[in-house]
C-alpha cells in the first residue's frame, strides 16, 4: 500500500531516507551494535542468524547483466573465503520483472540463490548458508544494489553460531525477502553523488 510521497506503508528508511523497502518482523540494525561500512546497512534476525544486507556497489559495466548476479555471487564467496571447489555453488538465477518492483529506475533486476559455506569471524568451523541476492543494475548512478539475505542451514558445533541455531523462532522467509525487494524504493538520487 502506497502513501503519500510514494513510500510503502511500513517501509524502513535506507541510508538516511534516500532508499526505503519493508523488512520482515524481528530486523534488528546492527550499526547499533559495531561499526558498518556506510556503503551498506546490515540488519539481524533478533531470534536467529539470519542477516540482511543492503549495499551500494560499483556497476560492473563489464558484467552481463544476466551475469552479474553471479559475478556478485562470486565476490561475496571470495569475500567469506569460499572460493575452493564444492564451498559455493548457484543453484538458481531469476530475471524479476519491472512491473512488479517498485524501483523502477534500475535497468535490470535479478534473484540468486545459492549456497556458501562460511566461517564467521575467521573461525576455523564452516556454516553452510543459502545466499539470496536481489541485484539491482543502475548503470545511470554507475550503482549496482545488492541485497543478501543469509539464512544459515547447517551450523557447525564449533561455531560462534550453535548457540543460536537452537533457538529458530519465527525465521525469516524467502517471501519475506521477495517483499522487501519488491518494496525497495528511491527516493532521493542524489545518494549515489
Amino acid at each position: 500500500m502506497q502513501r503519500a510521497g510514494g513510500s510503502v506503508a511500513g517501509s524502513h528508511p535506507l541510508f538516511g531516507g534516500a532508499l526505503s523497502a519493508v523488512f520482515p518482523h524481528s530486523a534488528r540494525d546492527t550499526s547499533e551494535l559495531r561499526e558498518i561500512p556506510d556503503n551498506q546497512e546490515v540488519f539481524a534476525h533478533e531470534h536467529t542468524d539470519q542477516s540482511l544486507i543492503v549495499e551500494l556497489v560499483e556497476y560492473q559495466r563489464q558484467v552481463e547483466d544476466r551475469d552479474a548476479a553471479r559475478y556478485h555471487f562470486e565476490d561475496i564467496a571470495g569475500s567469506n573465503k569460499a572460493l575452493e571447489p564444492g564451498a559455493f555453488e548457484v543453484t538458481s538465477v531469476v530475471h524479476m520483472s519491472k512491473s512488479e518492483l517498485s524501483l523502477s529506475d534500475c535497468s535490470s533486476a535479478w534473484m540468486l540463490t545459492g549456497t556458501q559455506c562460511v566461517s564467521k569471524f575467521n573461525e576455523e568451523a564452516r556454516n553452510t548458508v543459502t545466499l539470496h541476492l536481489g541485484l539491482f543494475r543502475l548503470p545511470q548512478f554507475s550503482t549496482d544494489v545488492l541485497i543478501t539475505f543469509n539464512d544459515p542451514q547447517g551450523i557447525s558445533p564449533d561455531s560462534s553460531s550453535a548457540a543460536s541455531a537452537e533457538t529458530h523462532r519465527e525465521p525469516w522467509t524467502v517471501q519475506d525477502f521477495q517483499r522487501l525487494l519488491q518494496t525497495l524504493t528511491l527516493h532521493n538520487p542524489g545518494l549515489f553523488g
